[in-house]
């Protein structure tokens, strides 16, 4: 490093540092890359307790339930006494007196508690069932706007802890709340589930914006946002081998509860919000990150710019594209695991495998189109804006042409309704380095702000998919009646990323930064001269 002390004039010398200094790329493992670590893990936390419940309800529920009404009917194996909670209103069918006769009062207790088989059997409808499914979205969506205001004002690290801690003390109850609370308690826990997790994405983008250089976006972000993959991955997998276990469906809940609260814990004790509250990042790999994305070193929050964010256009085709990805991906997530029981007739342990291995696939695919994005980018072969465009393109029209095919595909042939899935994964996640991470192009100050609006947008639409499918499929079992389902999932998916590629923008908005920052004088070098000695140091 060049000394600047030794020249005959410190500035321009110190000039000539600082250039260098800024030109220079911090290579190798980072802070940054540790922080992406950890939003991969809250993602993959969050995404498994979403994900995991398609499964859970099939365990859950009583398989030789037909068309019934909605009511909350319980029965144990091997009983065969009917009780009537006039409570819930609900028809519980179970010899107590059979149970308890073999058990000791500690047995009883566990019992009581779920903690020991055997477990009870739900007898839920289709449409009861497609109503909690969707029930955790009624809450997500309501705080999607208010959370990236809070994530903006009060920073991420809080928000993405409290959300997980509360969501540990939640799913470690759910088992409690489906025997004495019935369906509705269920759903009532799934709602306040949805509402702390409202900050989640609000919150990740908030991070990445002050931690991403354009040159890494594509792979730092897609990395981070490879956990919503991996969670659903290991929500649908472990999830079915936890169900079948002694720990029994119960199990499935209580097993995301600690998880959420070892990530939560990891996020208070290593996240941090920006590089510079960051206790152990080093001066060069700061500097880099704040140089690139121009960072405001301003103490002051400034004001969310809503009037302008309103009338950017990139903001409306961003959210066009979100709805589509938002209503297809939960018809996989809720209908899929539905789909190979009721029609595949596929086990409960085999079903959570199948189902999971398209996403498994899936995962290995983002880490093809995070570079793919990147190197389009750095070499200059498109702008940001036509490679946001061509990656939500191929995870949005490809998807769609796999969902019409899947109707038509033979349901006998296990193995050519799984290679479809898997085509629809492998295409459907470069949307990840489309539209998912154009907030952060058009803004790194409000992309939380700006996920938050177009998140509840997708949320908005994107949970009525469970319900749109319960009304079309009258009868789970017809083949036929799947095909309308997979039709409307096309759909979406071709005409929202239709609008996103007409509309879609990608240069920073000129609201990004306040006329101040503009005009805010160039930094004195002799003030940067302690700065860059602390770097010498460190590398020497």
């Amino acid at each position: 490093m060049m000394k600047v002390n030794g020249a005959e004039n410190g500035k321009t010398t110190l000039q000539v540092v600082v250039e260098e200094f800024e030109t220079s790329k911090v290579s190798g493992w980072g802070r940054r890359h540790q922080q992406c670590l950890i939003l991969f893990c809250c993602l993959t936390t969050a995404l498994s307790m979403r994900a995991c419940m398609g499964v859970a309800l099939v365990a859950m529920v009583d398989s030789h339930v037909g068309h019934i009404a909605n009511t909350t009917q319980v029965e144990y194996n091997a009983t065969n006494t009917t009780l009537v909670d006039n409570v819930h209103g609900s028809h519980v069918t179970v010899d107590m007196a059979e149970v308890r006769t073999n058990m000791s009062s500690i047995e009883a207790f566990l019992h009581a508690l779920l903690l020991i088989p055997p477990y009870p059997k739900f007898q839920w409808a289709k449409k009861t069932q497609d109503i909690i499914a969707s029930s955790f979205f009624w809450g997500y969506m309501l705080l999607q706007i208010p959370g990236g205001q809070l994530a903006h004002q009060f920073g991420a690290r809080y928000l993405l802890t409290g959300a997980l801690l509360i969501n540990c003390v939640l799913c470690f109850s759910l088992p409690w709340a489906a025997l004495y609370g019935g369906w509705i308690l269920m759903a009532i826990f799934r709602i306040v589930q949805g509402l702390t997790q409202a900050c989640l994405l609000p919150g990740v983008h908030t991070i990445l914006g002050k931690w991403t250089p354009l040159e890494e976006r594509g792979r730092l972000a897609g990395w981070a946002y490879g956990g919503s993959i991996f969670g659903t991955v290991l929500g649908l997998t472990i999830t079915g081998f936890i169900a079948s276990s002694p720990a029994g469906w119960p199990g499935i809940f209580r097993f995301y509860g600690i998880l959420s609260g070892i990530v939560g814990s990891g996020m208070w004790i290593f996240g941090a919000d920006t590089p510079a509250q960051h206790k152990s990042i080093s001066v060069a790999e700061r500097r880099y990150i704040e140089e690139r994305l121009g960072v405001d070193k301003g103490k002051k929050k400034r004001p969310v710019p809503w009037g302008k964010i309103l009338r950017c256009r990139g903001m409306w085709a961003i959210m066009s594209a979100h709805v589509g990805q938002s209503w297809g991906q939960l018809t996989f997530y809720t209908e899929v695991p539905a789909f190979m029981d009721k029609v595949m007739g596929v086990n409960i342990k085999a079903n959570g495998v199948l189902t999971a291995l398209p996403y498994l696939i899936m995962w290995f695919a983002n880490f093809f189109y995070t570079w793919f994005s990147d190197m389009l980018i750095v070499k200059k072969i498109l702008n940001v804006a036509n490679t946001r465009k061509l990656a939500n393109s191929i995870g949005s029209v490809l998807p769609a042409v796999g969902f019409v095919v899947l109707a038509f595909v033979p349901k006998s042939n296990i193995y050519a309704v799984e290679a479809v899935l898997i085509a629809i994964c492998i295409f459907k996640i470069a949307s990840n380095v489309g539209f998912h991470i154009n907030h952060i192009d058009i803004t790194n100050n409000y992309s939380g702000t700006l996920i938050g609006l177009s998140n509840f947008a997708a949320n908005l639409f994107g949970s009525q998919a469970p319900i749109v499918a319960g009304l079309l499929l009258t009868d789970v079992t017809s083949e036929y009646q799947w095909r309308n389902v997979f039709y409307v999932a096309a759909s979406f998916y071709f005409f929202t990323n239709l609008l996103y590629v007409v509309f879609g923008e990608g240069e920073k908005a000129e609201w990004d930064n306040p006329p101040e920052d503009q005009d805010r004088k160039k930094e004195d070098p002799s003030e940067m001269e302690p700065i860059l000695k602390e770097d010498g140091a460190t590398k020497q």
